[in-house]
């Protein structure tokens, strides 16, 4: 009997080990021009960056020119973020003449002309972590 409780245990250990180790990714956008429209953050992979939807995503409302996001249950991974101040709260980055008529940027911060790459914004996450994005 005393055997089966211990091979009981052992096994119920194991599987909590098997289990990804998630984690928490909290964002923060600490200067936008106004606190009209919102916020929107969208966490997305190599596969994902700016071909499909995003892993997470959130639109969030803006107050004294801060807006904070906070992605849970996260795995480990490579990961890129874009943001974009959504002024007229459509959901989708606004164009006028060719360009952006919004103000948006990525994790990394490297912006060059074109369209943002994840190669730039790419970050790896192992971790709980905090992050500041500026637009």
């Amino acid at each position: 009997m005393k055997t089966f409780i211990t091979t009981i245990a052992l096994f119920i250990s194991l599987l909590s080990f098997a289990q990804e180790t998630t984690h928490t990714l909290k964002v923060t956008v600490p200067n936008a021009t106004s606190d009209k429209g919102e916020m929107v953050f969208a966490l997305n992979t190599k596969e994902t960056f700016m071909v499909a939807a995003p892993v997470q995503s959130a639109a969030i409302k803006i107050e004294d020119g801060v807006a904070t996001v906070t992605f849970e249950n996260v795995a480990p991974g490579e990961y890129a973020i874009i943001v974009l101040h959504d002024l007229n709260g459509n959901q989708r980055m606004d164009f006028k003449d060719g360009m952006p008529a919004e103000n948006y940027n990525v994790s990394g911060g490297q912006m060059s002309f074109g369209p943002p790459v994840f190669g730039d914004a790419k970050f790896t996450l192992k971790e709980d972590t905090e992050m500041t994005i500026r637009l």
